[in-house]
């Protein structure tokens, strides 16, 4: 083989594997989103940013928080997309999560981001908080519509109703925070107490009681309005209610590990291509240009909670410790 040959196989040699060291970039993300959704964000992103891959890391809200606190010393993941705020706020305060601002900041809603300076992380979506209730189960039952949180603790509904264990799900946590921040300690406690009687189980995800509502495993799940609109739409006999003082949070990103690859995936989070696929799932997302309406979404503008989201993060395990002791024993197993 002459010179200029080995010379222009060497080169062609060296460009592939620098090719292959482009595209091997794998980016680990941290996430809760819901997994029926991860398939689409992911090939959305690789599409523009083929030299990077996003390997996805997923778990509830609770489990997947506990997880990032207990690798704080060595952490696993570069990025955190698609957690609770209130998650968000505490691995912020630990330290997991650098400051950051994405490219296109200024185009977002300001109330679903950080709060604080040196701005940490960043709204995807709101996300909330519905009674999913079915109507053929309760026809053969013979329950009313409850249409307070009150109601529920009425004797007719026990045994009949599902919700999340806010220890392992965001979606449990939200709405045990939007008690206690809403109703006050002593009150949001004894309502709890009372709610407890006629709970069946307490699941690890967020969307299951609504599932199992859906399907009729119970008549009752407090669970996501996004889940309860999406099978309402898909035919389950389902009305999804929204009492007034129902839990909501952001659902954010933010970065562990600052590297150039973990920056762009932050970056395209926080796009107009990206929130237009949560719109898809979510009425409510970051981008101020990105709106929707999402079939049989209930009206939650006029019913939602006040939530003080910074609260929520630091007052996380005291307020799960004490729900744990409490109501755990009715807890699903865990899978």
């Amino acid at each position: 083989m002459n010179n200029r040959l080995m010379k222009g196989s060497l080169a062609a040699l060296l460009s592939m594997l620098a090719a292959n060291a482009m595209a091997a970039q794998e980016v680990t993300v941290y996430t809760a989103f819901e997994t029926d959704i991860l398939a689409k964000y992911k090939s959305a992103f690789e599409k523009g940013n083929p030299d990077v891959t996003i390997k996805w890391v997923r778990d509830s809200t609770g489990i997947m928080t506990a997880k990032l606190l207990a690798e704080k010393s060595n952490p696993h993941a570069d990025v955190v997309w698609g957690l609770a705020g209130s998650s968000m706020a505490l691995l912020k305060e630990e330290g997991l999560l650098k400051p950051y601002t994405p490219k296109g900041v200024d185009e977002l809603n300001a109330n679903l981001n950080d709060p604080q300076s040196k701005q940490a992380w960043f709204g995807n979506d709101a996300f909330f908080n519905a009674v999913c209730f079915n109507e053929a189960v309760a026809k053969q039952l013979n329950l009313p519509k409850p249409t307070s949180w009150e109601d529920l603790t009425k004797p007719v509904y026990k045994g009949h109703i599902a919700m999340p264990n806010p220890a392992s799900s965001g979606t449990g946590y939200m709405q045990v925070s939007a008690w206690l921040q809403n109703m006050g300690e002593t009150q949001a406690w004894d309502y709890m107490q009372r709610l407890d009687q006629n709970i069946a189980h307490y699941t690890h995800s967020g969307s299951k009681p609504c599932v199992q509502a859906g399907m009729g495993e119970v008549a009752i799940g407090i669970s996501m309005a996004s889940r309860g609109a999406k099978l309402k739409t898909q035919g389950a006999p389902l009305d999804v209610i929204v009492p007034k003082g129902i839990g909501w949070e952001s659902e954010a990103v933010g970065l562990v590990n600052e590297t150039d690859a973990a920056k762009r995936v932050v970056d395209w989070s926080v796009s107009k291509a990206a929130n237009e696929l949560y719109v898809e799932m979510y009425p409510v997302v970051g981008h101020k240009e990105v709106k929707a309406t999402v079939s049989n979404f209930p009206n939650v503008q006029d019913v939602m909670a006040k939530m003080d989201f910074a609260k929520m993060g630091s007052e996380r395990a005291k307020v799960l410790a004490a729900w744990s002791e409490k109501f755990d024993a009715k807890s699903e197993p865990k899978s």
